[in-house]
């Protein structure tokens, strides 16, 4: 008797679904990110080589499968942080092979859309069960769960408009520190997030028109209460940061820039 009780237990270790060892520090994804992800702009954007990583393509689709095997039910069974690292690699990595799929016959991750589709909204990967979209990771969990409008600055839409893909995994005890050091690095994008002194003008990126809601949420319900929090990284003269500190300023938003995030060389 006990010696089938031991062979039910070593079945159960041996059959258990590979999510219950996904590596909590990415290494595999890691890898990837390392090798073919760059910062440019001085550390405040970045950029992918696609044709470095379509070689390694394999790789990141077996990238996937792990974070495919992942459970609803263990999924429930982790931290925040460790959820919305998961969320936010996972969104990273899809969007990467989602732009593969296309590469090099694409200059615009739109141009995986058309008039009455958005790449956004296309079911291509099975997440915690079921098949999902890039659009129900954003707005359907990491927005409306987590209420932290620091993963703006974290996911990433393979465009040059949006902030910077990190050349290595989010991780739960990195959490923090790394969604504080992505929202620093783009604020302080001057093509992107620039005081204009004599006019009196900040001009912002789009996604702040887009995702307001998410950042007044954090300021009392004010866009312009958590910009004016951030002055030290919106401004370097301290003239003008305490100008944005006391709300003398007008808000203007840029245009965004869709073109693939490619690494040029």
């Amino acid at each position: 008797m006990r010696q089938a009780w031991l062979l039910v237990l070593l079945c159960s270790a041996l059959c258990s679904p590979r999510s219950l060892a996904l590596d909590d520090r990415y290494s595999a994804y890691a890898g990837l990110l390392q090798r073919h992800v760059e910062w440019t702009q001085q550390g405040r954007a970045s950029a992918v080589d696609y044709a470095g990583l379509q070689t390694e393509r394999g790789r990141l689709q077996a990238v996937l499968v792990e974070f495919s095997a992942v459970s609803r039910v263990e999924f429930e069974a982790w931290s925040a942080r460790q959820q919305q690292a998961f969320l936010i690699n996972a969104y990273n990595a899809y969007t990467l092979e989602l732009v593969l799929g296309r590469y090099p016959a694409l200059k615009s991750i739109k141009d995986l859309g058309g008039l009455f589709s958005s790449p956004w909204k296309q079911k291509f990967f099975r997440l915690l069960g079921e098949e999902r979209t890039l659009d129900w990771i954003e707005h359907e969990v990491l927005r409306p769960r987590y209420r932290d409008p620091r993963i703006h600055f974290a996911i990433n839409c393979a465009s040059v408009g949006c902030p910077a893909l990190r050349p290595e995994p989010y991780r739960a005890e990195l959490l923090d520190v790394q969604l504080d050091d992505g929202q620093r690095r783009f604020l302080g994008d001057r093509r992107r997030n620039r005081f204009d002194a004599a006019s009196g003008v900040l001009r912002l990126s789009p996604i702040f028109k887009w995702f307001g809601e998410d950042f007044e949420a954090g300021a009392g319900g004010s866009l312009r209460a958590w910009l004016a929090a951030r002055a030290n990284q919106l401004a370097e003269d301290e003239s003008a940061r305490a100008r944005l500190r006391a709300g003398e300023f007008r808000i203007d938003f840029g245009d965004y820039d869709w073109s693939l995030n490619a690494l040029r060389r």
